[in-house]
């Protein structure tokens, strides 16, 4: 299974930033929409992640200051993208390694898509009940 059939039946509304955002506005904006990370664009392309972890990062080291700084200054860069076609397995294995949360899939340098661990485990979970079901039909008719 890819990613692909994973944000077609997703398709919410990605929340991103621009790169000129100060780290305010993209704080206040993960806030409001209740979510841990989006995207930083530059001229429509995926150029950095910003998550609670870069906002907390950056306080503990400046303080409020960092609030009027511009997010390209705090953002996680580069950010780690998949493709549509990337197999599931391996977006997972992918966010393990480098302990991430969230991946933007991109397609010919557009963005398509965000997915979140949370949306590739509960995609992993519903595969595996689907098979153990279809295992127990199969051992009651036999």
């Amino acid at each position: 299974m890819t990613i692909e059939r994973i944000i077609q039946e997703k398709q919410t509304d990605i929340v991103t930033c621009e790169v000129s955002a100060t780290v305010e506005e993209a704080a206040r904006l993960l806030a409001e929409r209740r979510i841990g990370a989006m995207p930083v664009l530059e001229q429509g392309r995926v150029v950095g992640m910003f998550s609670e972890r870069d906002l907390l990062y950056s306080i503990s080291q400046e303080g409020a200051r960092t609030l009027s700084r511009r997010v390209s200054e705090v953002m996680t860069e580069p950010a780690i993208t998949v493709s549509p076609n990337t197999d599931v397995i391996d977006a997972l294995s992918l966010m393990t390694r480098r302990r991430i949360r969230h991946l933007p899939v991109v397609r010919g340098g557009e963005m398509v898509g965000l997915v979140s661990i949370g949306d590739l485990v509960k995609h992993r979970i519903e595969l595996i009940e689907a098979e153990a079901a279809q295992m127990r039909e199969y051992i009651q008719t036999a």
